[in-house]
């Protein structure tokens, strides 16, 4: 007998993500190196255009709360335009929904389902998922859903990975599904004012992006 559990019900903290799927956080900086090694360039207009949604983000974000449509609007889904994701041989898939079979051992097993804000496809490879939270709320409370939806990947013997972002900042996610593993990248965040630190999430996309292209 299969039970349907909604993702959202089901997975609620990290150590559920971490109990249903048998997963472990990997500390070992050499298990994810994409994100901090041999980073491409960013070119000039990338900058401008960079400097034109951080300064965007930060003019909404002055008003207080921003919702999650808003944020998906005014910065995420100008990201992806300006990162080519929208283009072949990638398709965006918005509102997709997943499913991901838990096997508890017994008779029952459960169904997981539920919906990302954002799916990033190439050749039924998930490059780039995004879950976009409303402004105000920590990133990491998306990393156990994340986990969940990412998990939810047909192939997999090689490595997914996950952009988890609030409009504000950005974590990034790698996840071996045979190995039961995944480890995070620092927090990239645009209310440093010392360092623009969304030319930094753009070369971790490029480099994603290189690795499947």
């Amino acid at each position: 007998m299969v039970s349907t559990v909604g993702i959202t019900k089901a997975i609620t903290n990290l150590n559920e993500a971490h109990a249903k799927f048998s997963l472990s956080h990997i500390a070992d900086s050499n298990f994810f190196t994409e994100w901090f090694e041999d980073l491409p360039l960013v070119t000039d207009s990338e900058k401008e255009s960079l400097n034109r949604l951080k300064n965007r983000y930060l003019y909404y974000a002055a008003d207080g709360a921003i919702t999650e449509g808003t944020v998906n609007v005014i910065i995420l889904s100008p990201l992806l335009e300006l990162m080519g994701l929208c283009e072949p041989t990638f398709k965006i898939r918005s509102d997709q929904l997943v499913k991901v079979e838990i096997e508890k051992g017994g008779q029952e097993e459960s169904l997981l389902e539920g919906f990302i804000d954002t799916l990033v496809v190439q050749n039924r490879l998930w490059v780039v998922l995004i879950e976009s939270k409303c402004y105000g709320f920590s990133v990491m409370q998306a990393l156990p859903q994340t986990l969940a939806y990412m998990m939810a990947n047909p192939n997999s013997e090689i490595p997914v990975f996950a952009m988890i972002s609030n409009g504000e900042d950005y974590i990034f996610v790698k996840l071996l599904q045979q190995a039961r593993q995944y480890a995070l990248s620092n927090k990239f965040t645009l209310a440093n004012p010392q360092r623009h630190e969304l030319y930094e999430v753009i070369q971790v996309i490029k480099r994603i992006m290189g690795l499947i292209i």
